[in-house]
Formats: structure tokens, sequence, C-alpha cells
């Protein structure tokens, strides 16, 4: 993993300052994946109807969230950490309350409330509409607790509350929970079974964000390759009749939101992603080309035991058709786990030998890190010792950075379209934003403008980042 990768998989996010008075202030801190954070932008448009604001100063907060991660034990450990910290907080300030919110709350539920005692409120990814509710309860000195998975909860008709308003892009929630059933995975038991959100709402959120200014849109779902929408009753506005939506479909009717608004989406399993949602991606100048097709290893018999329900065979066959119907500079990109249960050194080499043939862009690499629960935890011991672990993860990483640099020089010579993101993390005097393919483009910043589409002329890179030079329009003869 680059540091980049690394920065992205570990990032926590906090609510921002809302200039509002006289209501209670509350305190988000985000962890683990973009749906996540999706997440607790509709627990703030929940909670701004109970009577707060949010805050992103933690010691002035009269109401303080944690939305966790359950997928590694290391998100979880972190969590536990931030918890003891938050209660010295507390003792400091009589009456505010803490919740556990999303799919740690979900899975370590009776910990948190019976044995540890750390938290008033823990609720689950589908019960944030019963927030104001457990808050009420929470302020009595009961426990506020609702973790009930939904078979229908899309949180459709919420608007949420971005916060970070100073973004040019936002998160886009097309679907919930996952019926893969990875053998490794929480997600699951806590996220629930598959369940896709109205195609015309989710339009119309993208519609009110580009009018908003906003000029970037990530369709988020644990998988949304399987978005699949049916009408019931009546079609609306006699648009589709009662023809259902697939995920092809929904990427074209964003993609038709407005050319300036660009599409991006994650995650992609590769057992569903179709020919017609690449041809799609085609037909689209504004919809990105880049795609995330976790791998997770590149042998057939692991992929088998992780229960992926797709073969290493089937795997390189969706990597030729995207370089078939893309083109080889389409980004892709992978997540890839080392020393999952009896992985061999051979079936290791396997997993470098798909590196070296899908030529990924970037990657999520992680050593396997058993999930009490999980299918895996049931049937496999978890037999790779820790120091092969970390030194097949650090193979795996050398490939990665080798080919991530091969593939950034690639461009070089090249004119990316990039969208201005803001400035760059090193340098106030540098803008920084991400071109069509997913790769983070740093150049002067001179009088150009957030959220402003530029050209750039890529100069110089390294294994992360592209670097570059913004080109002027041609002058028009008078």
């Amino acid at each position: 993993m680059t540091e980049a990768d690394k920065e992205a998989c570990e990032t926590v996010r906090v609510s921002e300052n809302e200039p509002l008075s006289g209501k209670k202030r509350l305190f988000i801190e985000s962890y683990g994946c973009q749906m996540n954070f999706s997440d607790s932008e509709i627990v703030a448009s929940v909670m701004r109807e109970a009577g707060f604001a949010t805050t992103s100063d933690v010691n002035n907060a009269d109401l303080i969230f944690l939305n966790t991660c359950s997928i590694r034990d290391n998100a979880e450990q972190k969590v536990r950490n931030r918890l003891k910290h938050l209660n010295y907080i507390k003792k400091n300030r009589p009456g505010t309350l803490i919740g556990v919110l999303g799919c740690m709350a979900e899975r370590l539920k009776t910990k948190f409330l019976e044995e540890e005692k750390m938290v008033d409120i823990v609720t689950g990814p589908d019960a944030y509409r019963d927030l104001p509710r457990l808050v009420e309860e929470a302020g009595t000195g009961q426990k506020g607790v609702n973790v009930f998975l939904s078979r229908e909860e899309t949180y459709a008709d919420i608007s949420p509350i971005r916060l970070n308003s100073n973004s040019v892009s936002a998160f886009v929630s097309i679907m919930r929970g996952c019926d893969n059933m990875c053998s490794f995975c929480v997600v699951p038991f806590t996220r629930g079974r598959e369940r896709s959100r109205d195609p015309y709402s989710i339009v119309k959120e993208a519609e009110t964000l580009f009018h908003d200014g906003y000029r970037e849109v990530t369709l988020l779902g644990q998988n949304v390759d399987s978005y699949k929408w049916t009408p019931e009753g009546e079609a609306v506005n006699g648009a589709l009749g009662e023809t259902p939506v697939n995920f092809a479909n929904l990427l074209e009717m964003v993609a038709k939101v407005n050319p300036e608004l660009r599409v991006r989406f994650s995650t992609s399993h590769p057992k569903d992603i179709t020919d017609e949602v690449l041809y799609t991606i085609k037909k689209y100048d504004n919809i990105c080309n880049h795609i995330h097709l976790p791998a997770q290893s590149g042998n057939t018999r692991v992929l088998e035991i992780m229960n992926r329900t797709y073969s290493r065979e089937w795997y390189i066959d969706r990597i030729d058709a995207i370089r078939r119907i893309l083109g080889e500079d389409c980004g892709v990109s992978h997540d890839m786990i080392a020393g999952f249960c009896t992985e061999t050194e051979e079936e290791h080499r396997d997993s470098m030998s798909l590196m070296e043939y899908a030529r990924f862009d970037f990657g999520y690499m992680f050593t396997y890190s058993e999930r009490p629960g999980t299918l895996a935890a049931k049937k496999f011991a978890d037999d790779i010792p820790e120091e092969v672990k970390k030194r097949r993860l650090a193979e795996i990483i050398e490939v990665q950075r080798r080919i991530s640099l091969e593939r950034n020089q690639r461009l070089l010579g090249t004119v990316q379209k990039v969208l201005i993101e803001g400035p760059s993390k090193k340098s106030d005097e540098d803008f920084s934003g991400r071109s069509d393919q997913n790769k983070m483009v740093v150049f002067p910043r001179e009088n150009h403008k957030k959220g402003q589409y530029v050209d750039v002329l890529i100069t110089d890179c390294n294994a992360a980042t592209l670097l570059g030079r913004v080109l002027l329009p041609e002058p028009l003869l008078g």
C-alpha cells in the first residue's frame, strides 16, 4: 500500500461547525469506508430536525457520535481507545451523551452497554431515524439501543447534510447491505441484506448537488453492480414504465443530470461487473474511467474458501473486458488480502502474478484479520504466522508500488482533465485534483479556482501522484 492508499484507508472525518445559534451541538467522528461518511451525513440531517447543529470541537459538544467500522480489528481498537478519551471529556462535562453508531455498534452492543459501560447510545446502520428518541431516553439515564436490521430502509427521503461543505465532491448512497457472504467479512451481519434505493430519488439528489455547486458524485454501495430497483404500482411520472432499473441504467440516468457533473462509483464485485456497465461508461464522457474491482486473492482455491464466487480466470476475463472496452488507460484499483487461512507460498505468488497481469493503478492491501462471527472464523484456523503475513504483505506492496509508478509514467506528456478539489496537502501554492482515472494531480495554483475543470500537461510523477501544469486555452484570432 502506498502512503496515499494507507491514508485513504485510515481516514477519520469529523463534522464541521454549522453557523446555527440556539441549538445543541452534535459532534460526529466517522471511521472506515465511504458508506460510513455518507451515513454520518444522514445522521446529521436526522438530528438537525431534533434541534442539533454540528460542531468540529468535541469539547463543545452536547452529543458525541462515533460512526464505526468493524471490517478490521485495528479499526475497532482505534474506536475503543477513542471512547476512553471521550469518557474523560464526559466527566468534565456532565450531561454530555456518547453514542456508537454503525457496524461496530451492531456487533458489540452488549460489551459497550453492559460490560464496559462506555456509551449511552448504541445504534445500528438501519436505525438512524430512531436516534432522536434514543437520545431523549439516554438523557433520562436510560440506555438508548436500536440495532434492528431492516430489509427496506434506504433513507431515500432524507436529504443529507454535507459535513464537508467546502468539497466539490459528494457521496450518494444508492443501496445498502450485502448478500455476498464472503467468508472473511462482517458486513452482511452488520449491515443486513441488499436493498436498492428508488432511482428517481438518486437522480433528484444528484440534481440538487449540482445546483448547489458540487461537480462530482460518487455512487455508493457495498456492491453497486448488484443494484436493481423494481417499480411497484404505477410508474413515477411515466418515466420508465414498469421496467426494472439495473446499475447500468442508473449510471446513465445520473450521467444525464449534467455533462459537467462527474460520476464515480464504488465498490464493484467481479461477479457482477457486466459489459453493459462498461459500455455505459464508454458512452458518457462524464462517467469516470476508473473501476475499483476488489480481487482479494489471485488463486482460485483461496477465492473459493473466501466464498468470492468467482475464479482467477473469471477475474482475468473481467480485466480483459475493461481493457477491451474502455482501453488500456482506464484506471483499475483493487483490494488484496495477504495471509488468508491456509494460503501457501505458491498461492501468495498467484496474487502477485495477478497484479502483474491486471496492471492495477493502485490498491488497498492488508494482512488477514480474523473477525469473530464470520464464516472463516468458524471454519478455518487463522494459521498463517504474523511474521509470514507481514512479509507477504510487504512483497505485495512492493509489486504494487512498482506497477503504480509504471502506470503513472505512461501518462508523462499526456493531457489530463482534472477537477480542482483545493490546495495540495504540501503547499498552498499548488492546487490538487483527480483525473478521470482517479489519479491525484498536483499543479501550480496560479489564478485557477476550486470546482473548475482544467487541462493539465503531466510533466513528472511518483507512484502516488502526477505533477504538471495547466494548459491555457488558445486565444481566439480576431
